[in-house]
This record gives structure tokens, sequence and C-alpha cells, in this order.
């Protein structure tokens, strides 16, 4: 009797564990961390897709985090050519008499423009922002201008500069999100000027020397910018970036409630992302990838490759998931242009399409003489009329 119970207990054990069939594959993910900031974002640098976010859009007064434009603007006027970083720049009374945070310039003095930038960054000085701005535009009235030209460029929808320090006023306001995109531009677009961001003194004009607010580069080797933010109305604000695992991620944090409160809230996000995400590289520009059939041409076979590297940013257990499947805009017909788009790469989760590139011609082909192409476009009608019927 005891063999027969035995039995029918491993029977059912295996039954019913066997019918679980729980999926190993599939990522199962927390929520983000609860912050005290009262909006925050998290993006991967590298594609821009936002991973956390709370209130990402809500329009708050950035502080000192305006100066993340400020930088930019003046990063692309060098890039320009219009001006240099050797420079020098005359000191007004008007800047000189700036308040707040400063890297402490006097009127009347000459000051390289490098060292602006610097007390910019490191500093925040709202000193080397004002004449940042009267050297590039003649004014800080003009600088706002330029600023505002490049947030529509950037398509920041909630936006708007009214100074280049982020001094405070009722209509000087940006978002989480729109902040996470200015820093992602100056990255991408000035890596020069973004190592600036992980000195963490400067000295200038006083014996003891500028350090950097953002303290987190004091806490984590990883972390490399960006900028802090602080005023009565905006409460305690920090952009941070850093890598982990050949990931870039850029994490905002608006209005906590302290300046303590800004790092935990800040390092946590930034923890969470690296966690449970990762940025792969899954092909890269001019890479080889396969052959695709060409009628009429004087080669048969036309090799294919991404117009661009693509990146994808996912829960890192899912990139062994992704299946990339190439989808040609029409069988394709000599003459072929090199670098000629006939169609793209379309990855996909399981089912779902997650990101595509363009799939370009890495060579030129030809068209055959008139009596072959004509034979050649008679077999393709034929191949169509087949490939259609079934």
């Amino acid at each position: 009797m005891n063999i027969y119970k035995n039995i029918s207990w491993v029977i059912f054990t295996l039954f019913t564990f066997s019918s679980l069939n729980l999926s190993t594959t599939e990522s199962f993910i927390p929520d983000p961390p609860s912050l005290n900031a009262s909006s925050f974002i998290l993006i991967d640098a590298s594609t821009n897709r936002v991973l956390a976010h709370k209130n990402a859009n809500e329009k708050v007064e950035p502080a000192s985090i305006t100066k993340i434009m400020t930088a930019y603007v003046v990063s692309d006027q060098i890039k320009q050519g219009f001006i240099n970083l050797e420079d020098g720049v005359l000191i007004s009374e008007n800047c000189w008499r700036k308040t707040g945070s400063r890297m402490f310039i006097r009127e009347g003095d000459t000051v390289v423009l490098e060292d602006l930038i610097k007390g910019l960054v490191i500093a925040s000085g709202n000193d080397a922002s004002c004449a940042i701005a009267e050297y590039v535009a003649g004014s800080e009235e003009n600088f706002v201008d330029l600023m505002t030209r490049y947030s529509k460029k950037m398509e920041l929808d909630n936006t708007n500069f009214i100074n280049s320090s982020g001094w405070p006023d009722e209509n000087h306001f940006s978002s989480a999100a729109d902040i996470a995109k200015i820093s992602s531009f100056l990255i991408k677009d000035f890596p020069e000027h973004y190592s600036l961001y992980k000195e963490k003194w400067f000295t200038y004009g006083v014996k003891q020397p500028h350090r950097n607010r953002n303290t987190l580069l004091w806490q984590d080797d990883s972390i490399d910018g960006i900028k802090t933010g602080s005023t009565e109305a905006a409460g305690y604000c920090l952009v941070s970036s850093g890598i982990r695992n050949e990931t870039r991620l850029i994490a905002v944090t608006m209005n906590s409630n302290s300046e303590k409160t800004r790092l935990t809230d800040n390092r946590r996000l930034l923890d969470y992302g690296f966690r449970y995400f990762r940025t792969k590289k899954l092909v890269s520009k001019e890479q080889n990838l396969e052959k695709v059939q060409v009628w009429g041409g004087k080669s048969e076979w036309l090799t294919l490759s991404p117009a661009k590297d693509f990146n994808l940013t996912l829960p890192s257990r899912d990139f062994k998931r992704i299946k990339p499947v190439v989808v040609l805009n029409d069988y394709i017909q000599a003459p072929v242009l090199q670098g000629e788009v006939v169609g793209k790469m379309v990855f996909k989760l399981d089912e779902l399409e997650v990101g595509s590139v363009d799939l370009i011609s890495l060579e030129e082909i030809n068209s055959q003489g008139f009596f072959r192409k004509t034979w050649s476009n008679i077999r393709l009608l034929v191949y169509r009329f087949l490939v259609e019927e079934n």
C-alpha cells in the first residue's frame, strides 16, 4: 500500500511542477525607486530611451542647471570658429556685480575664455556665465536669443530661458525631460568640453580653490558629470551621468528638499538603471551583413550594410531574445548607387519591434545591356507572379 502512495506522490509532484512552466527568459524588473524629487527622468545617453520617469515634462525652475545650455552654446560657437578658447574676455561692471555663486572675476580684468568656461562648469559662477554671454553675443539678452534658437533646434517643448545663469525668474523654466535632452546633446556633440565636468577643483583669483558642487564625483568613480543647481524656488536639483559596463546613463532629479537628498535621489536612480539595463551595439556602420539578389545588373549580388551604428537599450537578459529581420523596400533592380537605401533591418523582441536601421548598398551596380536587361525584367515578372501566387 505504501508503494502505491509513494508512486502517486511522485506522479502528482511531477505533474504539478511541470505544469508551472515559469519562463526563465522573461525579465522581471521592479518599478523605479521612490524618490523625494518632485520630478525626475533616467535615460540612456546613446539611444535616449527613457528608463524611468515621474512628472518629467512638468515645468520647473532649473536654477544653475541652466548653465548646461550656456555651455552648449559657447561650445558650438567655438566649434563654428566664431571664437576661440584662447580669446581674452574683458569683464564688465555688470558681470562683476553678479551675486550668488561666483568665480570672482573683477571689472576691467581680461580673462581667458577657457578659464571662464571652467568657472562656469566647475565653480558654477554667475559672473562667468554673464561674461561668456556678453562675449559671445554682445549682451546677455542677445545670448538668451541664441539659447532660444538652440532650444527650438533641440525640440525642447517645456523650456524658456530668460538669462544665462538660471537666476530665479517666473518665466525662466525647463523640465526634467528637456534637461536630459540638453545634457545628452552636450555629451555627444562636445566630448572634449564635457570632460571638464569631472574635474573636482578649479583655482582662479582666490587662494581657496573652487570645489565642484557635484559631490557624486567623490562617491563613485563611474560618475563623470554633470551639474547641480539650487534656489529657494527650484529646490535642490542635480543632473549626473556616468558609464558602467559600456552603458552611459543620464539621471535628472528636480526639486529635492535638501543637498543630501538630491545626492541620494540621483544615486538611487543611476544605480537602478545600471543594475537592470544595458546598451549594446547590435550592428556597426559599413559592416558587411549579407548579400541579396539584384535583377538586371552586371553583378547578381549586392552587399548590404547598416547606414549607421545601431545601439539598443534593454533589460540585460532580453538581448538573447532579439532577432534581426531584413526587410527590403522592393525587389532590387539595377542600377544601384553606392550608399542607396534599399531596405532596413528590423530588430524584434519576440514579436515586438524594438528598433530598426536603414540598410544601404556597399557598392555601385550598373545595369546590363538592353537585351539582357529586358530578359532580366521578364524573369523578374515571372518570379514575382509565382511568389505572389504562393
